[in-house]
C-alpha cells in the first residue's frame, strides 16, 4: 500500500494541494479552522511527511546527530536524553551514533551524519587526532558543538565542566580524610578532560603538601578486560583511596574490589565523577563530583541552534561549575591523626 500523498488529502478535503501543504506546515495564510480540518483528515489517512521532500523545499533536514563514546555509559545516556528533549522544543529530531572511543568508528559516524543531511552535530570527540573534527569544521563546514571535551588548539564551540576543579575537590576529599596512598584511575591522556582532572588532582596534593610520589596514576579504556583491571588492583593493593575518572568506572572497581575480598568504604574509599548515582537507586551510593547535566545539555543545544541560524556567529565556550557530593563510598582513615595543613586560597 502506497503512502498517503498531499493530493490524497486535497481530494478528501476539497482544498487545493497548495492549501493542504501550507496547513500542514502551519503557514499563517490558512485559517485555524481550515488547518484543524486538514490536520484531522491527514491524521485519519495516516499521512507522514516525506523528509526528503521537506529537505529539498527548506534546505533543512530538522535532524541533529549526537555522537558519543559509549552509549552504555549512563552518563552519556542521561546527557543524550536531555539533549534530545531540548532539541524537540526547537522542532528537531536526533539520532545517536556510538564510537566506542574509536577514531575510525567516529569517522564513519560523521560520514553517516553527513549522508543523512543533518543540520548540525553535537559530539563528544575521541580526540586521538584532529582529523575528524577538522573534517567536520573545515571540509564540510557543518555546525558542530563539542560536549564534555575540547580541543585547546581549535576555536570551536564547546560545553564542558570545570574538570580541573573537579579533580581538585575529589582528591581534596580523600586527603582531608587522611588518605595518602591514593590510586587515580584515569581515562587516556589524549582526552582533554583526563588531562584537566589529573592537573586538578596534582594541584590538591601540592596544596596539602603531600608527597606526589604517593599518588599512583593509571589509564584504562573501554578495551580493558576484567582480568586486566583485577591485576591492576592487585598490583596496588596498598592503596586506601581510589579516584575514578567516572562513576561508570568507579562502580566496576567496586565490583572487582569485592571479588578480591575488599570492602568499600571500610577497606578502600572510592570517589567517582559525573554523579550518575543521583539519577538511580544503587546498592552503593558513590561519593562523586557533579555538575548540571541539564545545563550542559541545554547549553550545547542552544549553541548549536545559534550556529545553524547564524552561520557566521563566533564560537562559544561554556564551563560549568563542579562540586563534590559526599555519600557512602568514602570514610575517614585513622581519624585520630587528622592534622592536615589548611588550604591557602586555592579556589
Amino acid at each position: 500500500m502506497r503512502n498517503t500523498r498531499l493530493a490524497d488529502i486535497a481530494k478528501r478535503t476539497g482544498y487545493s494541494i497548495n492549501t493542504v501543504s501550507h496547513a500542514l506546515r502551519n503557514k499563517p495564510d490558512v485559517s485555524e479552522k481550515t488547518k484543524r480540518h486538514i490536520l484531522q483528515v491527514a491524521e485519519e489517512m495516516g499521512y507522514i511527511e516525506n523528509a526528503a521532500a521537506s529537505y529539498l523545499r527548506s534546505g533543512r533536514s530538522k535532524s541533529i546527530a549526537i555522537i558519543v563514546g559509549d552509549i552504555s555509559n549512563p552518563h552519556f545516556a542521561i546527557m543524550t536524553k536531555e539533549m534530545e528533549a531540548c532539541l524537540r522544543t526547537f522542532g528537531y529530531s536526533a539520532f545517536v551514533l556510538n564510537t566506542d572511543e574509536d577514531e575510525e568508528l567516529e569517522k564513519r559516524a560523521i560520514m553517516m551524519s553527513i549522508a543523512k543531511n543533518v543540520d548540525g552535530i553535537i559530539m563528544c570527540p575521541v580526540q586521538k587526532t584532529h582529523d575528524n573534527i577538522d573534517f567536520i569544521s573545515n571540509v564540510h563546514h557543518i555546525p558542530c558543538v563539542l560536549i564534555g571535551r575540547r580541543f585547546e588548539d581549535r576555536n570551536l564551540s564547546y560545553v564542558i565542566c570545570d574538570d580541573v576543579n573537579g579533580g581538585y575537590v575529589a582528591a581534596e576529599h580523600l586527603l582531608k580524610y587522611n588518605h595518602r596512598n591514593i590510586l587515580f584511575i584515569n581515562a587516556p591522556s589524549h582526552v582533554s578532560s583526563s588531562r584537566d582532572r589529573e592537573a586538578g588532582v596534582k594541584k590538591a596534593f601540592e596544596a596539602y603538601g603531600v608527597d606526589p610520589g604517593l599518588l599512583k596514576i593509571c589509564e584504562i579504556t573501554l578495551m580493558n578486560n576484567a582480568e586486566e583491571i583485577v591485576e591492576l588492583l592487585k598490583k596496588n593493593s596498598d592503596v586506601t583511596g581510589i579516584l575514578c575518572f567516572s562513576d561508570y568506572i568507579a562502580l566496576q572497581i567496586c565490583h572487582f574490589l569485592k571479588s578480591l575480598g575488599k570492602r568499600v568504604p571500610e577497606d578502600v574509599s572510592i570517589v567517582g565523577f559525573d554523579d550518575i548515582v543521583s539519577k538511580f537507586y544503587l546498592p552503593l551510593m558513590l561519593t562523586s563530583v557533579t555538575s548540571s547535566k541539564t545545563k550542559m545539555s541545554v547549553n550545547a543545544v542552544n549553541m548549536l541552534m545559534n550556529l545553524i541560524e547564524q552561520p557566521q556567529s563566533k564560537s562559544e565556550q561554556y564551563v560549568l561549575a563542579t562540586k563534590l557530593v559526599e555519600r557512602e563510598s568514602t570514610i575517614w582513615l585513622n581519624r585520630q591523626d587528622d592534622s592536615i595543613p589548611a588550604l591557602k586560597g586555592m579556589r
